[in-house]
């Protein structure tokens, strides 16, 4: 039946037009895949619009179990047509907050489309506001695997399983080269020395203890290793490492990419016995192992077992001269594998050691590091002679203070001393002059103001110096006149480091000005005071405890059901 008043052709239209209508609202949604891949996945889902009448049973599918309705109120946002200017729209429906993940819809509007279209797609969506477990049926991965570690029977198995890794010497060698050479002309600290061929070599142990002879030496860098070499004594005049032009015969290039070179030469040769004496040659021409025949066993002479390098350098980066010493020895089938030393030292040119008076702690007789400091913020100056930085009076057979004016002793680390001295005065003399003079008597020409608590320590480390205190003491009296009448130096130190090997560190020094009242001398009356000076040392070491610290206590804190649901 039609409203009044519309043509038939008009209904016919919009008869057609309903259908399509309530076709496209049932369809869940239009993909360019095809409606049948998003009709079959939001078949899961219970709450989009259907198209089956209502009465209408559903139709049974798979199913686990019961299933939270998801939330959907507020879930989906459809602009008015019209109104929203982006070409695509998209909304996403609120799941169950209880779940780890769950699949969610994500559906947009193409506008660009004519007619517009609906697009749904399916994701799953993390829950990051609770703590999830998650389930592995990866058994190996429950537990650590024990690696297989690489020995004489299964090196070549895991040679073939592994594909990064190779074993040429040379691409290794030439890879390092390239990688270190300096752009600037003159060795920088750490960078290979370079040969004539390629760089000095420096066997050392890398991975294990046998030795690696393309380890290049680096400039500046000090090192003592010892590494053990597996020969075959019966190639022995074969095996390079094992003779002297191995490690003779390169040329140093004075700085890296120069064409001037640096001959290495063989300083002394020594040779070990088989019961360990040692005999110094005379010559130092270059000897060849050398393989014996001696009865029912072999033996191979002139075998380095030592190689001590010697280089001397600028301090603009040259190399200059290059010394080597070597240690020969008889290695028999008793001591196959062989163990070597080899050690290597760079000298400054045109330098004088620095005496130190213990390395790291003090030596018993050696002399105090002193020095001052001349504004905040600076290191210690020190003067060049150790044995001048912390001294006191010297005593003389005469003690005459005035006859040997300006000869100091030494304060030596350990020993008490005490030293003075007879100063005659007049009545004609000020007291006040005569205290300055006595105080320049004991404190001498630039009393320091630091002392260093280790024998090695160096200027620059200000904050590790230990300070000295000054205390000043009188005892005043009417009518009489202050002199300085000693000075008591005392140094407190203790023992630091382990049991074993215990270094002696100054933690505290203290410097005491006596003085003592004397009574005014009337004009012409000579008097004679003693001026005395006294050094103490007074160990503060804590009463020593063998043992091993206490383990650390763990106070870790968990959430109550962090292990819900297991515990």
């Amino acid at each position: 039946m039609r409203p009044r008043g519309l043509p038939p052709l008009l209904v016919v239209l919009l008869g057609c037009w309903a259908s399509v209508s309530a076709q496209t609202d049932a369809t869940p949604a239009v993909t360019t895949e095809g409606l049948n891949s998003t009709e079959a996945a939001l078949a899961t889902f219970g709450t989009f619009p259907s198209t089956r009448p209502p009465g209408t049973p559903r139709a049974p599918g798979p199913s686990s179990g019961p299933r939270p309705t998801p939330v959907t109120d507020g879930g989906y946002h459809v602009p008015a047509p019209g109104v929203h200017s982006d070409p695509t729209s998209r909304g996403q429906p609120r799941g169950d907050s209880q779940f780890c993940s769950q699949k969610a819809v994500i559906y947009s509007l193409n506008f660009t489309a004519n007619p517009p279209q609906r697009v749904f797609e399916l994701v799953d969506q993390i829950n990051p506001s609770i703590f999830c477990i998650h389930i592995t049926n990866y058994k190996p991965a429950l537990s650590f695997i024990n690696p297989e570690v690489p020995d004489e029977n299964n090196f070549d198995t895991l040679m073939k399983t592994s594909d990064g890794f190779t074993l040429n010497a040379e691409s290794y060698v030439s890879f390092t080269t390239k990688l270190d050479i300096p752009t600037a002309a003159k060795y920088e600290y750490g960078v290979p020395l370079q040969t004539s061929d390629s760089f000095l070599r420096f066997p050392s142990s890398l991975t294990s203890s046998l030795c690696t002879d393309n380890n290049p030496a680096a400039f500046l860098v000090n090192q003592a290793v010892k590494c053990t070499r597996k020969i075959n004594l019966e190639q022995c005049e074969e095996i390079e490492a094992l003779s002297m032009a191995f490690y003779s015969s390169p040329e140093i290039l004075r700085v890296p990419d120069s064409r001037k070179k640096v001959p290495i030469t063989v300083q002394s040769i020594v040779i070990q016995s088989l019961n360990k004496t040692l005999t110094r040659r005379e010559d130092t021409d270059v000897l060849q192992p050398t393989l014996v025949n001696a009865g029912h066993f072999s033996l191979c002479v002139n075998v380095v077992l030592e190689v001590k390098y010697s280089l001397t350098y600028t301090d603009a980066g040259e190399v200059t001269k290059a010394d080597l010493s070597f240690v020969l020895g008889t290695v028999s089938s008793v001591v196959v594998p062989l163990q070597q030393k080899f050690e290597i030292h760079f000298l400054q040119e045109n330098t004088q050691p620095v005496p130190l008076s213990g390395n790291p702690g003090y030596v018993v007789g050696l002399p105090l590091a002193a020095g001052f400091q001349p504004h905040k913020g600076s290191g210690i100056i020190q003067t060049t002679n150790r044995y001048g930085q912390l001294t006191i009076l010297h005593s003389t057979t005469e003690q005459d203070c005035l006859a040997l004016e300006g000869v100091r002793t030494p304060v030596l680390f350990g020993y008490t001393m005490q030293s003075g001295c007879k100063l005659r005065l007049t009545g004609a003399l000020p007291c006040q002059l005569v205290a300055q003079k006595v105080k320049s008597l004991l404190w001498g020409q630039g009393f320091p103001d630091y002392v260093a608590p280790f024998g090695n320590s160096q200027a620059q480390d200000m904050l590790d110096w230990v300070p000295i205190h000054f205390i000043t003491q009188s005892f005043n009296r009417k009518d009489s006149c202050q002199l300085p009448g000693a000075l008591v130096i005392e140094v407190k130190w203790t023992k630091y480091g382990s049991l074993l090997n215990p270094q002696a560190k100054i933690v505290n020094v203290t410097a005491n000005l006596i003085s003592s009242s004397f009574p005014e001398a009337n004009s012409g009356n000579e008097r004679t005071i003693l001026i005395s000076t006294a050094v103490t040392f007074v160990d503060v070491s804590a009463p020593a405890e063998a043992g091993f610290r206490a383990p650390p206590a763990i106070n870790a804190r968990l959430p109550f059901n962090f292990f819900f649901p297991f515990v």
